[in-house]
This record gives structure tokens, C-alpha cells and sequence, in this order.
């Protein structure tokens, strides 16, 4: 069988698992796990068990359950659940499922054919949104349940073709999903059922660049080049459509819009080979957009061999229509259209469906099979197959990336996408490509268009990307000043991010737990995790909490509410600044900072490197973010680069682990299937968040590694150890048992934000000397309120006071 028809699938559930569905019955039950339940009516009696494009995996361990039945009632009981129902034609009245746990004030009872709340997944596309959208349905609520009907899905047949559901019968198949709040456990079910996410590539962490606009080949390098003069990495090149014939007479002759093309335009790209190896050389992989829905014109180069393989008449020169129900066309499509260009050296195929869900075959939407086929055709190469397409509904997350769309420029679109992308791990989608710094319309904006690239750095995948508008502007070096620089260092911090970025890939992958997740799925039983939509958790280490507000004329600085769940402390790893947590706050930031937090006993990996390579490639030095406070460990991944699944790839994994009573971080030794990891030699440095006065001492088995230097930067203390061999570990002893993060001092940081603050002088000086009195903190934050001052010159302030509690004795 041709590569792109086999996926791993088992559609068929256990016997054990399924309650009814007997010759006479109408109903049938499957019981996939303690809280995932399928439910099934046909009047015919007939079943589905071929696999939806949400549903693939039907074969899962059986789970503990007990059945009760009669002749007119059945029951079944899990650990989380109690089905009752009266065996007639579904209803609210005879169908009911009640969860254990009384997640809700009067009971957590669902009842088929009732619409209940849950807590959104995401949407088809972002295409002209100004600000928020409506979502569709995830598979979590706080009233512990949600269901989700896959009655009209696409289904797989046995030789792995698309086709649709059988007519009639009255036919019910949907899924409850009845985890309560354990909303990790639920998304683990989820991808049970219907597949995990894939491991995709390295280099797919990094800076992509995109703009719709009509590049040649040099002018492209050129931009690449100046990139890479300014220090600024790139692992992805985009070329919208004009890399193909667009403004040709011969597109208008035929009445079609140019939109759809597989020539290249040679008079921008005369050695399109050449064009990409350059591209390569310079360490980046190559997209080409594709929107397919006009088919195959005859002045186009492939049309000749598409006919032939379709054989279709070409004696009038009518085009070859696009008919993705066509297993003949969509073989042809692949083997065809697009190999040619993948020989040539193209990497990933952006596949920009936007005619909506019509097919020749009612039931068969075209993104479905596009996303389903390009993903498994692209592992023709041998390497991580990748898609980069619109979500199409439950079960997309198969085919990662996702293209949310168009969004306006504007910080509405700006403010939404948070949300959107963390709500978007309800319906189990973690990989959500955003045009960041939006894409058309909207007013020039450098502080909007910063404040995107600072989010885009901590989101699933950064692409700067805008409309074909030459004052659309997105390279750093047209910002003026300030705008140029923190957007840089943001695009170098997205490349540093990747050792983290990337064992977070791996986690995804392997254990079912995608990069961004909103509060709630750590803090379930908290009011706030459901109030603070917009911050969310970005891998196992970090909190961020995106400013998504312009700064304020006065403060020069933007605000933002946040709420920090209980726990341990929390450091931000930006600023250094230590906070209490289970608090909320008004967190106020300068344009060249940007809010993540860590709590005690975290470890984050970064590229040490301050401008870090295009192509994502495991770095030589290793800078690792400690924060103290509670033992810590990580366990840093990563690969030799080949292999097609997470399964087969050949990972080295890294572990790092810190003991606080001691005060001593282990790095290593590194550890490979092959028992060569993949770097011989690393060199280490160690910055400590929130600590200024270390006396660190090293030591490793064979004694190479040393202490180069150690000094105090802004937010802690950095640590340089010298190179050591990855067969042995490196131990850093911080120079005492038992460390502690400093007590934050307000005053430094406060005084530096009325340097900065556009003010009366006056009034600088009597909240100087409020502050120089060092009365009582409840005193002095009253005497502040007594200013009357502006909410953008006193939150700043109170944050400063209140940040750390220890400040106040």
C-alpha cells in the first residue's frame, strides 16, 4: 500500500467493551475508558465501526465496569460514571448519565439530547476576525462532562479511502466524555480515541517568515541575509502565491482568479533548485503555498501529465477540475502536482483551502481529506512528515500546523489569541500557527506589533506574516529605535527558547499533554483559573501572561491583570522580580518586558547563545534557568534529526536535577538508544532567577569542567562552567544548602519607573517621600491611595510594594 493511505488505526473496539448492539437491538454502548463513552442508535440495527476522522482508535484497554439490565432498562457504572437508560429511542427522559463527584451545585447529570456549557475548543479559522469569535466545542466543562457528536464525520474504509456514513437508519454515534475536572486525564482519553499528536520537527520551533508579496529569488536571499546580519535567526522561508504565474494574460483568458498555480514564476525565480538549495544552505526549510480549488489549468507545466495520468481530454484545452473525492486525482495531485516541486527542494506545502466544506460527494469536506493525505504524503522524504493547513474539526490535531487565518491588525485580534490558542487544547489542537502582528487593515502600530512578537515567542509556532500592503510592515530593522530592538531580541529569544520548545514537542507527543494549557487544566477547582482566560501555562515550567493592552501615555508602561495560582513562589524570569503566590495583581511592564513566571523549582533549558542559529539545531552551549526554592528536574530531549515518528526516532535525553537541602544541580549524563548522544562536548551555564549573592562551586567524574566566571545580571546570577564531555555529569553546588530566592526590593524598581514616568515632578517627590519614610507597609500604601493618583502610576507601584511579602519586615 502506497504510503499516504497507512496510519496507525484500530477502529474496532474490544467485545468486552460494548453493551448491546445485538441482532434485535437498536442501541449499543461502548465503554473506551472509566470516562470516555460512546453511545450508538441505529433503527436498523446496523453500526459503525470503520473509523471517523475524529475517531481511529477504538480498541483501548477495557476498563472496570458493571452492567445492570432488565427488559426495559440498562445500566452501567464505572469509577466516574452511571449510565441509566430505558432501551427506547434516545431521549432526555430515557437516557441520562450521572458523573461521580457533584461537579456542579445541583449534581452533575447529563441528559442525551440537552445542551450544556463546556469550555470551548477552537474554530475553522480566524479569517477577517476583529477581536473574538465564537468556539466550538471542546470536550471539558466545569460541570464535569461534554459530549460530542461525530454522527455526520467522514469515515475511513478498509483500504484507507474516504467515504461517508450510511444513509438513514436514524442513526445517533457520539462520545461523552465524563472526567470532571480532571481535564489532563480527558485530553489523554482523547488522544487515545482518536490519535496523538505527531512530534514535529526541530526546526519547525523557529522564526518563520511569511508575507504575501511578489519576492524574487534575490530579493528573498537579500532579506534572509539581512536577518542574519542583524543577528536575527530564521529556520523557515514562506513564499505566498506569486512564486507562482499570477498576473499571467493567460490566467485572465481562462476566467480563473491566479489564485491556483504549479508553474513557476520564472521571470521572479529562473532556477527555482538553485533558489532553494540557497535557502538550505542558509539553514532554512522552504514553504510553498498551495490554494488548489481551481485545479489545473492548460497553460500550466504538469497539465500534459495530469491529463494523461486522468486520462482527460486535452484537445480543447479545458482545465483539469480539482475533485478531491477522486482517489485517481488525488494520487495525481501528489504524485504529480506536488512531487515535482518537492524533488526540487521544497520542504512543507501551506495548504490554503477556503472554499468551505463542498465536494462533489455530500459528507466529504475537501480540508478534511487535504489535511489527512498532505500529512501522511509529506513522509515521503523519510523525515518528520508536516502539515501547515486550517483546522477542519475533531481530530486535526493529527495533522499539525494549524494556519489560523487573516485576522485584522488591531489589538482586539491581539487580545483574543490567547485565549484562543489555550481554549484550542479542549478539543486537543496544540499546534496553532497566529499571523503575528495581524494581518490586514488595522493602524500603524509598533507597540501593537512588539507586543505580538513577545506572545508570538511564547505560542506554539512564531510566523510573521501580513497582506500584500507595502506599509504592512514587519521587518524589525523599518521599526525605529526601541521597537527595533526588543522585537529582535524577542525573535533571537524564540530560537534561544527551542531546547525547551523542543523536549515540550517530544512531552506533547509521547504523553499526550500539548505545549499551551489553559489555568483551569492545573487548578480546576479555582474560580480564577476560569476568569483569566488569557494567561495560560506554556510547557511544564512556565505561567505567561501576555500584555495584550498599549502602555499608557503617563506610566510608559501597559498593565495587566493577572492572578497567580497557589503554591510555591513565583520568580518572573524576565525581571527577576520574586512574587507570593494565589494572588491577583496588576502586573505593569515596560516595552521591553514581557511577563513569564516560574515557580520555585523550575528549569528551563535555553540556547545559551544570544543569537542562536536559523536552523534549530542542537545548540554546543546550553544556558539552563534555575529558579530555587523546591527540588526541580528536567529532563532536556533531543534528536538526531531522523525518523518519521516519535517511536522511531533516536532521542538523547539529558537529565538535570536540582536538590534544593543540598543546593546542588546534576546536568547528565547525556543518554542515547544509541549510546553515542548526539553531542560529544557541551559547554553549561547556569543562571539563577532571583539570586545575586552565590558562591557556586563545580565538579564532574573526570574533573574537565571548571567554573569560567560567575556574575550578576539584572535577574539573578549567571554561571559560566566550562565544556565537559555529555558522558559525564556536571555538578554546580550553589554554595550552600537550602537557597533561597532574595527578597525583592521595591525601591530599585520603583525609582526606575519614575525616572521613566511622564509626571509631575511634584508629584515624583511626595511619592519619594512617602516611600523614604519605610513606614509600615499598610501605611505606606495608604498614603499613596491618598494621592489620588492615576490607576496607571499607583497599580505599578503597588505591584513593586506587595510583590514579595517578605519585603515588608
Amino acid at each position: 500500500m502506497h504510503h499516504r493511505y497507512e496510519f496507525a488505526h484500530e477502529p474496532r473496539a474490544s467485545p468486552e467493551a460494548v453493551v448491546g448492539g445485538r441482532a434485535t437491538d437498536n442501541y449499543r454502548f461502548t465503554v473506551l475508558a472509566d470516562g470516555l463513552l460512546r453511545y450508538e442508535w441505529a433503527t436498523d440495527g446496523q453500526f459503525e465501526d470503520r473509523a471517523s476522522v475524529f475517531a481511529i482508535n477504538r480498541r483501548l484497554p477495557v476498563p472496570e465496569f458493571r452492567v445492570k439490565e432488565t427488559e426495559d432498562s440498562l445500566q452501567i457504572i464505572t469509577r466516574r460514571f452511571h449510565l441509566t437508560y430505558n432501551k427506547k429511542p434516545f431521549s432526555s427522559s430515557g437516557l441520562h448519565v450521572v458523573v461521580k463527584g457533584n461537579f456542579h451545585c445541583h449534581g452533575s447529570l447529563w441528559r442525551y439530547g440537552e445542551t450544556y456549557a463546556d469550555l470551548g475548543g477552537t474554530a475553522r479559522t480566524l479569517d477577517e476576525a476583529n477581536g473574538r469569535i465564537p468556539l466550538e466545542p471542546g470536550i471539558m466543562a466545569r460541570g464535569g462532562f461534554a459530549s460530542l457528536d461525530d454522527s455526520e464525520s467522514m469515515l475511513f474504509d478498509e483500504d484507507r479511502w474516504v467515504t461517508v456514513r450510511q444513509p438513514g437508519g436514524d442513526r445517533v454515534d457520539g462520545y461523552l466524555f465524563a472526567y470532571g475536572h480532571d481535564f489532563r486525564d480527558a485530553i489523554k482519553a482523547f488522544y487515545a480515541l482518536s490519535g496523538p499528536q505527531p512530534l514535529l520537527p526541530r526546526w519547525a520551533m523557529g522564526n518563520w517568515w511569511s508575507r504575501y508579496y511578489a519576492y524574487s529569488a534575490d530579493e528573498y536571499l537579500q532579506l534572509v541575509d539581512r536577518f542574519r546580519s542583524k543577528g536575527i535567526p530564521l529556520s523557515v522561508a514562506v513564499l505566498d502565491m506569486d512564486w507562482h504565474l499570477v498576473d499571467d494574460p493567460r490566467i485572465a483568458a481562462t476566467g480563473v482568479t491566479g489564485w491556483t498555480g504549479y508553474t513557476w514564476n520564472k521571470k521572479l525565480f529562473p532556477d527555482p533548485p538553485a533558489f532553494l538549495a540557497e535557502l538550505h544552505k542558509r539553514g532554512l526549510r522552504t514553504s510553498l503555498n498551495d490554494h488548489p480549488a481551481d485545479g489545473v489549468q492548460s497553460f500550466e507545466e504538469p497539465y500534459e501529465e495530469m491529463a494523461k495520468a486522468l486520462n482527460h481530454d486535452t484537445s480543447l484545452g479545458d482545465p483539469i477540475p480539482f475533485d478531491i473525492t477522486n482517489r485517481a486525482f488525488l494520487d495525481a495531485y501528489f504524485d504529480i502536482l506536488h512531487r515535482r516541486f518537492e524533488t526540487e527542494g521544497m520542504d512543507l506545502w501551506w495548504v490554503d483551502w477556503q472554499q468551505g466544506k463542498h465536494s462533489r460527494i455530500p459528507g466529504i469536506d475537501p480540508l478534511w481529506v487535504l489535511n489527512h493525505f498532505h500529512f501522511l504524503d509529506s513522509k515521503f522524504n523519510g523525515q518528520l512528515p508536516l502539515n501547515f493547513s486550517r483546522y477542519a474539526g475533531p481530530g486535526s490535531h493529527r495533522y499539525p500546523v494549524g494556519f489560523s487565518g487573516d485576522t485584522y491588525v488591531t489589538w482586539d485580534s491581539l487580545q483574543f489569541q490567547p485565549e484562543y490558542t489555550a481554549s484550542a487544547s479542549n478539543i486537543g489542537f496544540g499546534w496553532w500557527s497566529h499571523d503575528i502582528g495581524g494581518h490586514m487593515h488595522g493602524v500603524k502600530d509598533n507597540e501593537l506589533l512588539v507586543r505580538w512578537v513577545q506572545y508570538g515567542t511564547f505560542s506554539p509556532i512564531l510566523r510573521l506574516h501580513s497582506t500584500n500592503n507595502p506599509w504592512n510592515i514587519k521587518e524589525p530593522w523599518n521599526l525605529p529605535g526601541q521597537f527595533e530592538g526588543v522585537m529582535s531580541e524577542f525573535l533571537q529569544l524564540r530560537h534561544r527558547l527551542v531546547p525547551y520548545l523542543y523536549t515540550m514537542n517530544v512531552r506533547a507527543a509521547e504523553q499526550g499533554l500539548p505545549l499551551v494549557q489553559p489555568m483551569y487544566w492545573a487548578h480546576p477547582e479555582r474560580d480564577e483559573a476560569y476568569e483569566f482566560q488569557n494567561q495560560y501555562l506554556f510547557g511544564s515550567e512556565l505561567i505567561v501572561v501576555p500584555v495584550t493592552t498599549p502602555e499608557n501615555p503617563k506610566s510608559k508602561q501597559a498593565l495587566t491583570r493577572a492572578w497567580l495560582p497557589p503554591g510555591r513562589r513565583l520568580a518572573d524570569i524576565m525581571t527577576g522580580i520574586v512574587y507570593d503566590s494565589d494572588r491577583l495583581l496588576w502586573i505593569s511592564r515596560k516595552l521591553s518586558e514581557f511577563p513569564v513566571f516560574a515557580p520555585e523549582g523550575s528549569i528551563i533549558p535555553l540556547d545559551a547563545e544570544s543569537s542562536p542559529r536559523n536552523d534549530c539545531g542542537n545548540p554546543d552551549n546550553i544556558e539552563i534557568i534555575l529558579v530555587v526554592g523546591a527540588d526541580a528536574s528536567f529532563e532536556l530531549v533531543e534528536d538526531n534529526g531522523v525518523g518519521q515518528t516519535v517511536s522511531d526516532v533516536q532521542f538523547t535525553r539529558t537529565p538535570i536535577k536540582f536538590e534544593q537541602s543540598l543546593g546542588r544541580l546534576t546536568i547528565g549524563p547525556s543518554m542515547s538508544v544509541s549510546d553515542a548522544p548526539e553531542k560529544s562536548t557541551r559547554g553549561w551555564s547556569i543562571r539563577v532567577i532571583g539570586c545575586y549573592s552565590l558562591k557556586p562551586e563545580v565538579s564532574t567524574k573526570q574533573g574537565a569542567a571548571k567554573i569560567l566566571s560567575a556574575e550578576v545580571a539584572h535577574n539573578g546570577s549567571i554561571i559560566h562552567v566550562g565544556t565537559s564531555d555529555c558522558s559525564d555529569a556536571v555538578v554546580v553546588n550553589l554554595g550552600a544548602g537550602d537557597p533561597q530566592l532574595d527578597i525583592f526590593n521595591p525601591h530599585e524598581r520603583i525609582m526606575e519607573f519614575l525616572r521613566e514616568a511622564y509626571i509631575e515632578l511634584d508629584l515624583k517627590a511626595k511619592i519619594t517621600a512617602i516611600l523614604e519614610r519605610r513606614k509600615p507597609l499598610g501605611v505606606t500604601v495608604g498614603d499613596l491611595h491618598s494621592l489620588g493618583l492615576d490607576d496607571a502610576v499607583l497599580y505599578p507601584l503597588l505591584e513593586c510594594l506587595l510583590a514579595d511579602s517578605r519585603s515588608a519586615s
